[in-house]
């Protein structure tokens, strides 16, 4: 293993396409939502909802950082919008968050991605760091993670640095004893980097990185292909 203990993971586009797993969330919320609040699709389609998310963002900026409450808040104005009281405009914007969660934690794992998990967890500690809402106890990924971290919890969402010393100060662990692994260049490879932890990316679609981008330690074009590159690293580190 050499001197790697700690591996981190980004969940959203690295374990699995989450936009596929959003618009199925959003279709099922909206519909449930036009029943409960007659003509809401129509009087809200997505352009007005960004509209009302800008709004949301600018009224109260740290709500950028947790997509729960932010999406909460939304429909929550939408509804009340919709000449309901804001009491019962409540009620319904939780109740329709929730349909919007259950979906949203309806994913379908790339391939190899549960495979990975488990091999990597046999000998190492993982933890889950999303900028999401998606709860890996909720995904019945417990059983590999051992605990995780997201942008809500933290305050701040990656590449800020927070969420990485979180997982790090958890763990005990020195950075150059860690691995960060995600799809997004910035969020992931240059956000872990600039705390010095190493970096696996996961470019699966193979697309030519920008010139300006952070380089990663490692690339993987395959989830299965994490565990060796690990090894690698490690036996790197301990040289």
């Amino acid at each position: 293993m050499g001197q790697i203990k700690l591996i981190t993971f980004d969940l959203d586009n690295t374990l699995w396409n989450v936009e596929s797993v959003v618009i199925k969330a959003e279709k099922r919320m909206r519909h449930w939502l036009d029943g409960q609040v007659p003509g809401f699709d129509v009087r809200f389609p997505p352009d007005v909802m960004a509209q009302l998310r800008n709004t949301v963002i600018e009224e109260n900026p740290a709500l950028r950082h947790d997509l729960s409450k932010m999406r909460e808040e939304i429909l929550f104005r939408a509804i009340v919008a919709s000449a309901f009281s804001r009491k019962d405009a409540r009620t319904l914007a939780r109740r329709a968050f929730e349909i919007f969660l259950d979906a949203r934690h309806e994913v379908e794992y790339f391939d190899g991605a549960l495979e990975t998990l488990e091999r990597l967890s046999q000998d190492y500690v993982l933890a889950a760091l999303t900028n999401g809402n998606a709860d890996f106890r909720r995904l019945k990924l417990g059983q590999y993670f051992d605990f995780g971290y997201s942008s809500a919890s933290v305050g701040a969402s990656k590449p800020a640095p927070d969420i990485f010393h979180a997982a790090l100060k958890h763990a005990q662990t020195h950075p150059s004893e860690a691995v960060h692994v995600g799809d997004h260049l910035r969020d992931d490879v240059e956000g872990a980097l600039g705390v010095g932890m190493h970096t696996v990316w996961v470019n699966l679609d193979r697309i030519e990185p920008p010139e300006e981008a952070a380089t990663p330690t490692h690339t993987v074009n395959d989830l299965s292909e994490i565990p060796e590159t690990i090894e690698r690293i490690g036996d790197a580190s301990s040289d």
